[in-house]
This record gives structure tokens, C-alpha cells and sequence, in this order.
């Protein structure tokens, strides 16, 4: 399982011009399923992004989480996080999972992070959505379940 994760200061997923997912200060999670995730990356990826220190406190360091600030988490579908652009200009996205178990394996992800007890907004799997991050910082990073990187 891949994420771009984004500090954000809003953001929103819009599906034929209607926004179906808004969030104001948190994460804005983009999230890709690979063939082999289970569970056991469901739990992994979810827990790391709640506890990640990417807030400022009041020195200015990053030094907080999304759930010591109660913020907002977005989270959108994006199998292209397993395009594979070494070979070619085409991306293969032979490592992604099929549509059907995808579809799954996201929407326990998203159960899994609605235990926070915090907001928790979404895209529409399989949609063609329109995102808007307000990243703030800004701060990005990539996660990936299996720590390739």
C-alpha cells in the first residue's frame, strides 16, 4: 500500500461538479493498493499517518500529530501511485491491484481510520475526481507499507 500524505490548510474532492468530500486543517491522503495488501498494511499505514509529527508546535517545530491537533483527514483512491514508469513512457501498473479487490482493501482502510475518532472525508473509488489541496508548508511525504521507500 503507497500514500502521498499532504499537510494541508483545506482540501476537497469534487465528482461531476459536486464536492462529495471537504476537509479543513489535517492530512489529505492519496492511496494506492498493491496486489499484495492485506490487513496487516491496512493497520500499518493508517497508524503511521495518525501519529505522524508533521504539525508545528508552538516553537515552530514539526513536532505534532494529526490527532494531537483533532485535524481532518481526506482520503482519495489513486491506483496510479503503482505506475511504474522505468521501462518506456507508458506506466505499467502491473503491481496495482485489481479494481475489485481494491475497492475493498480502501474502504476498510477508511473504517479503519474513521476509529481515530477524527472527521475522515473521501474521494469515490473509481471516479474521475477533481482534488484540491491547500498543501500547507508545504509538506509532503511518501509512505509505502512494504518500507520500499
Amino acid at each position: 500500500m503507497r500514500a502521498v500524505v499532504q499537510r494541508v490548510s483545506r482540501a476537497s474532492v469534487t465528482v461531476d461538479d459536486r464536492i462529495i468530500g471537504k476537509i479543513g486543517q489535517g492530512i489529505a491522503v492519496l492511496l494506492g493498493v498493491g496486489q499484495e495488501d492485506s490487513e496487516k498494511d491496512i493497520a500499518y499505514l493508517a497508524d503511521k499517518i495518525m501519529n505522524l509529527r508533521i504539525f508545528e508546535d508552538e516553537t515552530g517545530k514539526m513536532n505534532i500529530s494529526l490527532l494531537d491537533i483533532k485535524g481532518e483527514l481526506l482520503i482519495v483512491s489513486q491506483f496510479t501511485l503503482y505506475g511504474d514508469c522505468r521501462k518506456g513512457k507508458r506506466p505499467s501498473y502491473d503491481k496495482a491491484a485489481r479494481p475489485e479487490a481494491a475497492e475493498g482493501i480502501y474502504h476498510k482502510f477508511v473504517e479503519y481510520c474513521k476509529n481515530y475518532d477524527l472527521k475522515v472525508e473521501t474521494g469515490k473509488f473509481q471516479a474521475m475526481m477533481k482534488v484540491e489541496i491547500h498543501n500547507e508548508g508545504p509538506v509532503t511525504l511518501l509512505l509505502d507499507s512494504s518500507k520500499d521507500f
